[in-house]
């Protein structure tokens, strides 16, 4: 299996390296006021790449400190309702399980 990693990656890299050299021509970017960037080909579509990435990581970030400050207040009361709860024995289902009874469908 890891012999089957391995060469996924390195085929990877010679894809990627080769669509590196088959795009070395010379590229514009225009901005605004007239400002302009030239940068071989690669280079434009891989700060257009970076760019794009940091900016999706940066747009989920208020979603994940939701959750972490969700997940965080949810803690203290699972822990209280368990000491509440008491000691479990140890190989039997919950009492949870039992009453709600196994799925029935979209299984």
């Amino acid at each position: 299996m890891r012999l089957l990693v391995r060469a996924f990656w390195v085929l990877v890299f010679f894809t990627l390296f080769a669509f590196a050299l088959n795009n070395e021509q010379p590229a514009q970017v225009h901005g605004f006021f007239g400002t302009r960037w030239q940068a071989p080909m690669v280079i434009v579509v891989l700060v257009a790449f970076s760019l794009g990435a940091a900016l999706g990581v940066l747009a989920m970030v208020p979603g994940w400190w939701k959750q972490r400050r969700k997940a965080n207040q949810a803690k203290p009361v699972a822990e209280a309702a368990q000491r509440a709860a008491g000691p479990a024995e140890s190989g039997s289902p919950s009492p949870r399980f039992l009453a709600d009874g196994p799925p029935r469908e979209g299984l």
